[in-house]
């Protein structure tokens, strides 16, 4: 059995309105029926544009936000069933790490309150001395001096922050860390160090990642599986590697198309996919496949009617599209009325008349 199974979760928060009576007349899908599975020590990478619904999911598997359907396996245990004060415990195996390091760290507390805060509650450490001694350690791991213990988050800079939130969660030892946009606020070189240390982390103490991001090189350098969202749902998971290989759904070939190439010759002959039209909404989310009012591929017959399941082609690559075959193997051809394909060229670069044709 995986360390964290998530089976068929949805997160469904009520659309409310009135004035004298309170009654719900809709409601926002921001998890949708997703389900994956992680192994002990491995990086599963979830990404996808913003608004699809990663950091709910990321929350909802710590019980931050309550859980409409599904079941959280972790280590055997259902968290969406468990009373309030027996998920508390259970959060001690369980840790976050947020997307902005200075609006989770209280701004009156210093770095030794926030960190032996947890363990206070947790029963860590028999006095405040010996959680000190531990709180040192964890800040030698994370590269930050023992003098910081008596400064303030205000007294850090981004990265030195981003770490006092990795030491925060590793002081209560968990075995899964939910790491959300980790690096997102951060300059490239201060990012590549905490992905770095993250990783070295992982070896050392044997721990278990969620990686949420929208940045895909991020993504591909430190997970071992990636997941795809697409409007709260999972429309691809495959190996890091074969996904970024050979993206099978649409919408996953689309944001491949998307990051740039940092070679001029083959910057100039790839494939681009330039979707077209808005983002659906999460309170209305279109029948059928949730992506084909924007898929260039997508069909008059099952695309419109039935959502399709996430169904595995081999090798654990899991891909929800109903024509992920054909569309792979080339015997289906994307129409141009609902997105872009822009083919590379023949030969050599475009002239620029051609290129303003085109």
């Amino acid at each position: 059995m995986s360390l964290l199974e998530l089976n068929g979760v949805k997160v469904h928060f009520p659309v409310r309105k009135g004035i004298l009576f309170d009654r719900t007349v809709g409601h926002v899908y921001a998890v949708d029926g997703v389900s994956l599975s992680v192994e002990a020590g491995q990086t599963y990478g979830l990404v996808g544009e913003s608004g699809c619904g990663k950091t709910t999911l990321g929350r909802a598997i710590l019980r931050l936000v309550d859980i409409t359907d599904g079941e959280v396996v972790f280590d055997g245990t259902d968290l969406a069933k468990l009373p309030g004060e027996e998920m508390r415990r259970f959060r001690r195996r369980l840790q976050m790490v947020f997307q902005d390091p200075l609006g989770s760290l209280n701004p009156r507390q210093n770095i030794e309150s926030i960190l032996s805060e947890g363990m206070a509650a947790h029963g860590i450490g028999a006095d405040q001395e010996e959680r000190r001694e531990r709180i040192r350690e964890i800040l030698a791991k994370v590269g930050l001096p023992a003098n910081a213990l008596s400064r303030y988050p205000h007294e850090f800079s981004g990265g030195q922050r981003q770490r006092i939130g990795i030491a925060r969660a590793l002081v209560l030892e968990p075995d899964v860390i939910i790491c959300d946009e980790p690096v997102s606020a951060l300059d490239v070189s201060i990012q590549a160090q905490v992905i770095n240390l993250l990783e070295e982390l992982q070896e050392a103490m044997g721990l278990t990642y969620v990686v949420i991001a929208h940045d895909l090189a991020v993504v591909r350098h430190i997970s071992d599986v990636v997941g795809v969202m697409y409007l709260g749902s999972l429309v691809e998971e495959a190996p890091s590697d074969t996904l970024y290989a050979e993206p099978r759904h649409p919408y996953t070939r689309a944001l491949m198309s998307a990051v740039p190439v940092p070679d001029p010759e083959v910057e100039d002959h790839r494939e681009r996919i330039l979707l077209t039209g808005d983002l659906p909404s999460p309170a209305d989310p279109p029948a059928g496949c949730r992506f084909h009012t924007r898929c260039p591929w997508k069909q008059e017959k099952l695309c419109a009617t039935d959502r399709p399941e996430l169904r595995d082609l081999g090798g654990g690559h899991r891909v929800a599209c109903h024509y992920a075959e054909q569309i792979a193997d080339g015997t289906l051809l994307p129409s141009q009325n609902s997105a872009t394909v822009v083919p590379p060229p023949a030969s050599g670069r475009e002239e620029p008349e051609a290129a303003a044709a085109t």
